[in-house]
């Protein structure tokens, strides 16, 4: 579990084709400290197994599942990522609770500075709006961020000079896309509401006439 706090900005420093899947190479010298095979790190929001890694880097192969519902499959040698290991037991939650599964991939339509900030618009995926709620929580490349305003095929996000500066946030122009991951408790409460509500409308056909 992630909590969409962005530890570091790395960088792609190599892709291997292979047929259907591929493998990254990633420079990020405060994720790989202390990691191991088979740890987790999350790249652009999508948690990935560590393969091998140096002292400053890893490798991590991307299915083909993941390359169609990320973004990871536009990324080239040399390409920024926001990077995050798992949350320790005990730690401070700073974000809200990221799984690390993205549900979807929007583009970023505009961006609006300010003094202090940048408001960000990004288009939102057919049946990614039902969970998208103002001042709720959503995950835009691995970042934890509040939504400003919630619409049927777009959502804002606020962006402070931090997140500018520190995520590959910064660096993303109109046209590009992001990984998106919802809120997973809003996906639980739709799945519980929708059993209850089934439930609710099943007949009751018990025969409570009386005998002739």
């Amino acid at each position: 579990m992630f909590t969409g706090i962005v530890e570091e900005l790395g960088e792609i420093t190599a892709v291997e084709q292979l047929g259907d899947s591929c493998r990254f190479r990633v420079r990020g010298k405060v994720v790989t400290e202390g990691a191991g095979h088979g740890d987790s790190i999350a790249v652009n929001g999508v948690c990935l197994t560590v393969v091998e890694y140096g002292d400053d880097w890893f490798t991590a192969d991307v299915m083909e599942e993941t390359l169609k519902r990320s973004s990871l499959g536009a990324l080239a040698e040399g390409s920024r990522v926001n990077l995050e290991r798992p949350t320790a037991v005990g730690a401070r939650l700073g974000g809200h609770i990221v799984q690390g599964h993205v549900d979807g991939t929007g583009t970023i339509l505009d961006r609006t500075p300010s003094e202090n900030w940048e408001i960000v618009k990004v288009s939102l995926p057919a049946g990614l709006s039902r969970y998208v709620v103002e001042k709720g929580s959503i995950t835009v490349d691995g970042v934890s961020l509040t939504v400003v305003e919630a619409a049927a095929d777009f959502f804002t996000i606020s962006l402070i000079p931090t997140t500018l500066a520190l995520t590959t946030l910064g660096l993303k122009q109109a046209g590009d896309p992001v990984n998106l991951e919802v809120d997973v408790i809003a996906k639980y409460v739709e799945r519980l509401l929708g059993d209850r509500a089934t439930t609710t409308d099943i007949t009751d056909t018990t025969d409570t006439g009386d005998s002739k």
